[in-house]
């Protein structure tokens, strides 16, 4: 795909970096898609009246951040989105955020006064406690990424589903008080159903990654239950461990 790129040569910014946000720019919007291949840098550097270590340092720059990869062979091609989540107290609006990825949230069912006993056992409340059910698929740009579940407490059945179409989950609960400071937390995998294919542009039977989680605040009070699925060729999951 030839691009167009407007350099400033006068500008204080390096022409490397002005290419390569412009670059990364094409490829947070879609223009250029996983697997699309660009110009290589001879054809990049003529076209664009650039020389070579100029773009070489704009590709390596982006290779360096994931979103381009080289194959000897067959060129530069941009890379699998993949989100990389540290087992931390964060939501995933957050983590697409600080990625700079664009979050984007459809809500598909917001139920109050939901009976879940297993989402009451999970968050220790008994178990006829009506819960504000949530069901959400969430697009890191265009593309839909995870299918989310959540219960959440009676504390917080003044959360809306447009607030959730605007906001992130935590950023919602931190605004009404509830501070998230530990939680419990399990991590699987499993094949995709027919509607979660359907809904995260999948196959059936593709892997998932799966996580659920109890979230509390500091004094212990219950904030959410949670139960998502990930596409595993976007996402993935960092965990650092230490020797005892």
């Amino acid at each position: 795909m030839t691009l167009s790129f407007q350099l400033d040569r006068t500008s204080p910014v390096p022409l490397y970096h002005q290419l390569a946000s412009q670059l990364e720019a094409t490829i947070d919007d879609g223009r250029l898609a996983p697997g699309d291949q660009i110009e290589n840098e001879v054809a990049l550097a003529d076209r664009l009246g650039l020389s070579r270590p100029t773009v070489r340092r704009a590709i390596q720059d982006l290779v360096a951040k994931g979103l381009l990869v080289r194959q000897r062979g067959v060129g530069t091609q941009v890379a699998s989105r993949m989100v990389h989540r540290r087992v931390e107290l964060t939501s995933l609006h957050d983590d697409l955020t600080r990625a700079g990825r664009s979050p984007r949230t459809q809500v598909l069912a917001f139920e109050p006064d939901r009976h879940e006993p297993r989402a009451c056992r999970a968050l220790g409340l008994d178990p006829g406690t009506p819960l504000l059910f949530l069901e959400r698929l969430r697009f890191a740009g265009r593309e839909p990424l995870a299918l989310m579940h959540n219960w959440l407490p009676p504390r917080f059945a003044d959360v809306t589903a447009e607030d959730l179409q605007e906001q992130g989950l935590y950023e919602l609960l931190r605004a009404r008080g509830g501070h998230p400071a530990v939680a419990r937390q399990q991590i699987g995998a499993r094949q995709a159903s027919a509607r979660e294919a359907k809904l995260l542009e999948t196959r059936r039977s593709a892997p998932l990654l799966t996580m659920t989680r109890s979230a509390f605040d500091a004094a212990g009070g219950a904030l959410e239950f949670g139960d998502h699925s990930y596409r595993s060729d976007s996402y993935s999951i960092e965990v650092m461990v230490v020797e005892r």
